[in-house]
């Protein structure tokens, strides 16, 4: 159970957002003793796109004892198949394959019940979670925190909470660094993704049936998720050159850009788009200047947001509270000026993340990128290396960074052989990369007609 406040606070901790980062931290805090406000927007559950987990995930479930009932709603994933344009083959990688062995699979989910599970382990651990209020500003002091916040009801008067300490797990509503004017869009990405759920689509077979499916083409690549429920997850990351010539209605455009992966196109024959819905959204690729402050931390899409295609997303979110309980309990306990060393920790933490998967990301179209993942070879550890990348397994003792340096070397040696290939495909990228408005909004994410 927890504590209550002391001082005139309503609790030691109020959270902002009830997806993975917020209800993990939430949890964490709870079960330490410490008086938590959990309040999401949105009612659970709600939609979210983001079903593929990694395998350093599992690790994560255990300790929040939410394991089994993420076995229970999800697809066994062992691995991902790579599928381009410019090869006859299809290349299927395994996380048993990666260094630590230990982690050799991860699911597929539907989100909706996901996030579910892990705000409910929150209020199991004793967070009082309030659905349906929004947090709507911050104000910070020299004692504590004041939060204003609006519930749903239409006709419900606005709250005001004081808290010892803020979480920000807004996602990518950003709160924080919105207010304070240091989110910074990735000037690499500047992609925009449309998605839809098939029924009937045709997965791979036997044991690999769970595991997402990467297809590059000619604008971007796309993701085929299977779901335990017999739907796919199937979506479009596309440059904004390419979204800017859109000329029909959303589904149709979809639709189009789907039949434009001969093998995508392939797996989808016959199968139909869920409640005929497609998706958008546009401009996703940021991060905050900074995480933290002395009375607050940014945890998950609320810091960064990178391109999904390594499936990372839920991983970084839930890991970054693991990383950011030791810098909240030390500044309640000690004030923030006792806390600098953990603030230090965190912020390094929080950068680390989204640096290891970038360096991938940005190069994914790249054909020398292409061709190596096409043809994974383990000369001095390298695929194990890669391998546990794709894993999540960024933040143990796994010593990865020598083989991460062999890939890294034959990368750049592998583009000086295909140098005028290389050299295209980068200034091609450069100018289809450019914001054209092709989506307005940071968040966009409404059901094309």
């Amino acid at each position: 159970m927890t504590t209550a406040a002391a001082g005139g606070f309503d609790c030691d901790v109020l959270v902002a957002g009830g997806g993975p980062a917020g209800s993990t931290l939430a949890a964490l805090l709870a079960r330490e003793g410490r008086s938590v406000v959990l309040l999401e927007k949105d009612r659970h559950p709600r939609f979210h796109v983001g079903e593929s987990l990694l395998p350093a995930n599992a690790r994560l479930f255990d300790d929040l004892g939410v394991r089994e009932a993420v076995e229970r709603i999800g697809i066994v994933k062992l691995g991902a198949e790579f599928v381009s344009p410019h090869h006859a083959h299809a290349s299927i990688v395994e996380f048993a394959d990666a260094m630590d062995k230990s982690m050799p699979l991860a699911w597929q989910v539907r989100r909706s019940q996901f996030d579910e599970i892990l705000v409910g382990a929150a209020e199991r651990a004793g967070a009082k979670v309030r659905q349906g209020c929004a947090v709507r500003d911050v104000a910070f002091d020299a004692d504590g925190v004041t939060v204003q916040a609006q519930p749903g009801a239409a006709a419900a008067a606005p709250q005001t909470l004081r808290a010892r300490y803020f979480v920000d797990a807004t996602g990518r509503d950003t709160l924080l660094a919105t207010k304070f004017g240091i989110k910074r869009k990735h000037k690499k990405h500047n992609s925009a993704a449309l998605f839809g759920h098939f029924r009937g689509a045709r997965r791979l077979p036997g044991k690999m049936e769970g595991s997402i499916t990467i297809f590059w083409f000619e604008h971007g690549w796309f993701w085929f998720i299977p779901l335990a429920d017999g739907t796919t997850s199937v979506g479009a990351v596309c440059w904004p050159h390419y979204l800017k010539t859109r000329d029909k209605p959303l589904k149709d455009f979809f639709l189009e850009t789907v039949a434009m992966s001969p093998p995508l196109a392939e797996r989808l024959q016959g199968a139909e788009l869920v409640d005929d819905a497609v998706y958008a959204t546009g401009n996703y690729a940021y991060a905050a200047e900074r995480a933290s402050g002395d009375r607050y931390v940014s945890v998950g899409d609320s810091y960064a947001f990178i391109d999904p295609v390594f499936s990372s997303g839920v991983y970084l979110a839930m890991a970054s509270s693991y990383a950011a309980l030791p810098l909240v309990t030390k500044t309640l306990d000690a004030g923030p000026a006792a806390a600098a060393a953990e603030r230090a920790r965190f912020e390094a933490h929080m950068r680390k993340g989204p640096r290891v998967f970038n360096w991938f990301i940005v190069r994914m179209t790249n054909p020398a990128i292409r061709e190596l993942f096409m043809h994974p070879r383990n000369v001095l550890r390298a695929k194990e290396a890669v391998l546990g990348v794709l894993a999540g397994d960024i933040f143990s003792a796994t010593p990865l960074w020598r083989g991460l340096l062999a890939f890294k070397f034959f990368y750049y040696t592998t583009s000086l052989v295909m140098l005028p290939r290389s050299l295209r495909a980068w200034r091609e990228r450069r100018a289809l990369i450019r914001d054209v408005g092709a989506l307005k909004g940071e968040n966009v994410m409404v059901p094309g007609r």
